[in-house]
């Protein structure tokens, strides 16, 4: 009898446990999750602080090399990344210098774009009632009420300009459009990496337009857009000269 009880047991136990193939596709299932995460990290790496290199890759996400080298791999297989010339990008050191990788429009994609099809009906439909007039105005109250507590520059000193800058930047990152604000040469660098309405600012330029004036405005200097995401480039570029202080005669 006990025999008996104790076979049944071991028999119930096995059929409640999970077969050897379930658990290969739980286990495979959060995997999968996990890597999916992961690519998404990558990606928005790419897309926050590209032009950049595996190692820096790795560094920032704690991936090994390997595993950097997969994600990157079927990104640039899908057309989500890109390899970019390393002209341009800081080398030190002695050797060949590091490829660095950027993310595609294909990639940017991977970002919803939402509402894009409505807000494009909206502003046909604004046109059509109150003219350009109207659609300039409405760009222009977009992008003021981004920049609504950025404080104009104090002065066009290159330490003013470049704070100045900074601050544009930060308030175009709380709205969506993971900007930055780099010294480059005699200049500075407003860069939009992503860009919200790039879709329906590829029909409305006057969206970008207004940003532009808007940063010239606030920095109180001639500012030139370089770059576009709605033109197809990888960002939004805006350079800002960097006004030298004036020589003591």
């Amino acid at each position: 009898m006990k025999t008996d009880a104790t076979r049944r047991a071991k028999k119930e136990s096995a059929a409640r446990a999970p077969s050897s193939a379930a658990t290969a596709e739980i286990a495979s299932s959060v995997a999968g999750h996990h890597e999916g995460r992961t690519r998404a990290a990558v990606v928005k790496l790419l897309l926050e602080e590209g032009p950049v290199t595996a190692s820096e890759i790795g560094t920032r996400l704690g991936l090994s090399a390997a595993g950097v080298r997969r994600h990157l791999d079927a990104l640039l297989e899908s057309g989500e990344a890109r390899e970019v010339s390393a002209a341009g990008t800081r080398h030190r050191g002695r050797g060949r210098p590091a490829k660095h990788f950027q993310i595609t429009a294909k990639g940017r994609g991977r970002l919803v774009h939402a509402y894009d099809d409505l807000a494009g009906a909206a502003m046909r439909q604004l046109r059509e009632v109150g003219g350009e007039s109207a659609i300039t105005d409405f760009a222009r109250r977009r992008v003021q009420s981004v920049v609504a507590d950025v404080t104009p520059a104090a002065d066009q000193s290159p330490e003013g300009l470049e704070a100045t800058a900074g601050a544009i930047a930060d308030a175009f990152t709380d709205a969506g459009f993971a900007a930055s604000a780099r010294r480059i040469g005699s200049g500075v660098q407003i860069c939009q990496h992503h860009c919200p309405v790039s879709h329906v600012a590829e029909e409305f330029p006057e969206l970008c337009d207004a940003e532009e004036e808007a940063f010239a405005q606030l920095l109180g200097t001639h500012v030139q857009r370089l770059a576009t995401i709605a033109n197809g480039d990888c960002a939004c570029t805006t350079h800002v000269p960097l006004v030298p202080p004036a020589v003591p005669k």
